[in-house]
């Protein structure tokens, strides 16, 4: 029996392989650079022009009517929204870290990373946000990420949200805003660069070439003792003047070693 050759070719297809088997809302397509679960479907796709975007850099709550977060991103510019509806066998967390490892390894920056109910209520998330219901669920089955793309891209944010849902649907959001302006310096929170370390294991600040620099000396030693048990090491040129200025900071020396490698401005790796 003769098999159709594109039949054996998606055999041998990866499940984030580009092939797509459910039916996409017309005019749609992926983000660049994203991947795409197999037999995700895409039900909702916008592309607005000129817009004024908020994106929260904390847990939201309402008061009184109105939106509360600790932190914001603040710009206007041109914003491309995908939503995927994921097929039964997975979940918004495979979708989700899939597409953030994938925008990690483009060079992407994290600035603000939540899970659960550490980011608040979903149904905020979902209808002020991102002004999609489709995205209510469970808060404890959410995760919200924001990021800046690498340069020469870095004038583009991208936020990724994803949910699990009740009676098994799944969704995972991507909006994409090209910024009309100049972004500036945009930096990660502390807890964002912690939930990170746990996460990948490692912190790599490339920019970071020279002498202590007091911003990002507060931030990273509030993420460091976020979890007072682990241990870290250092690397970079200037790993030893880091060392010394987060121990002036509070960091306990007994909890950072200097490592050998080689390492474009500071490298932070999780020892435990």
């Amino acid at each position: 029996m003769n098999i159709p050759n594109r039949f054996i070719l998606a055999l041998g297809l990866s499940c984030f392989g580009p092939w797509v088997w459910a039916a996409d809302v017309p005019g749609s397509h992926d983000l660049q650079g994203l991947p795409r679960l197999a037999d995700a479907q895409i039900v909702d796709y916008t592309v607005q022009p000129d817009v004024e975007r908020i994106y929260p850099v904390g847990s939201i709550r309402k008061i009184s009517g109105r939106l509360r977060f600790e932190g914001q991103v603040n710009t206007r510019g041109q914003t491309t929204a995908v939503t995927y509806e994921l097929p039964a066998e997975h979940t918004a967390t495979q979708a989700f870290t899939a597409a953030r490892e994938a925008l990690q390894q483009q060079g992407a920056e994290l600035l603000f990373w939540c899970q659960g109910r550490d980011c608040g209520e979903s149904s905020l998330w979902a209808n002020e946000v991102f002004g999609n219901s489709k995205l209510v669920g469970s808060d404890d089955q959410q995760t919200y990420l924001l990021l800046r793309r690498a340069a020469p891209e870095d004038n583009q944010l991208v936020a990724l949200y994803g949910i699990n849902r009740g009676g098994r649907k799944a969704y995972l959001h991507v909006e994409q805003l090209l910024a009309s302006t100049d972004l500036g310096e945009l930096l990660p929170t502390s807890a964002t660069l912690q939930r990170q370390l746990k996460n990948t294991g490692e912190l790599d600040f490339p920019k970071l070439v020279g002498e202590p620099d007091d911003q990002w000396l507060k931030l990273i030693s509030r993420a460091l003792n976020l979890d007072v048990t682990s241990r870290v090491s250092l690397t970079g040129a200037k790993a030893s003047a880091w060392r010394e200025a987060l121990i002036k900071s509070g960091v306990r020396a007994a909890r950072m070693e200097l490592g050998e490698r080689a390492a474009k401005g500071l490298h932070v790796e999780l020892l435990r």
